[in-house]
C-alpha cells in the first residue's frame, strides 16, 4: 500500500508540546520517553546529555548550570519552532540547573513523529537550537584547580 499524508497520524498533533522544564532535581529519561509516546508515532528520538569527565583536554571534576529567568520561555519558543517545521506528534525537553557531578544527566529531549527520519531530524534540531539559543550557562571546575564559564548563547 502506498503511503499517503491523508491519515491524521501522518500530521502534526494539535498540542504536541508535552513537557518543557528547567529542573533543580535529577532528570528522568523515562519521564521524557513517556511524555513523547504517541500511538501514531512510528519513530521516537531521544537525546540525553550527560556531564563528561573532560573538556578541552582537561579533566572535569564537577560543574554547575545556571540560567536566565527567561530560559524556560526560550525553550518553549524553540519547541514551537520545531513543531511548526516537522510533523511532531509529541515533544519534551528538560534541562538541569544547579551543581552536577560527572555522569549526571544535564539535558533530556525527545520527539516523536510519524516516521523515524523526521523524529531524528526534529530531535537533533531541538537539542542543537536549545544549546545555541537558550540562556543557560555552564560553570566547569577542572581537576587542576582552574574553572571556566561556558555560555550557551
Amino acid at each position: 500500500m502506498a503511503p499517503t499524508n491523508d491519515h491524521p497520524g501522518e500530521q502534526a498533533a494539535q498540542d504536541p508540546i508535552k513537557l518543557i522544564g528547567i529542573r533543580e532535581t535529577a532528570l528522568s529519561v523515562d519521564e521524557v520517553f513517556q511524555a513523547v509516546g504517541d500511538d501514531a508515532a512510528g519513530g521516537i528520538a531521544l537525546f540525553v546529555g550527560t556531564v563528561r569527565n573532560h573538556d578541552g583536554g582537561t579533566d572535569v571534576d564537577a560543574l554547575g548550570y545556571s540560567c536566565h529567568p527567561s530560559a524556560e520561555a526560550e525553550m518553549r519558543r524553540i519547541a514551537e519552532k520545531i513543531v511548526a517545521e516537522y510533523p511532531v506528534r509529541a515533544l519534551a525537553a528538560v534541562h538541569r540547573v544547579g551543581d552536577l557531578s560527572v555522569g549526571d544527566l544535564a539535558v533530556v529531549v525527545g520527539v516523536s513523529c510519524p516516521h523515524r527520519g523526521e523524529a531524528f531530524e526534529a530531535c537533533r534540531r531541538l537539542i542543537d537550537d536549545l544549546k545555541h539559543e537558550v540562556p543557560i550557562w555552564k560553570h566547569q571546575k577542572f581537576s587542576d584547580g582552574t574553572e571556566e564559564w561556558v555560555g550557551a548563547c
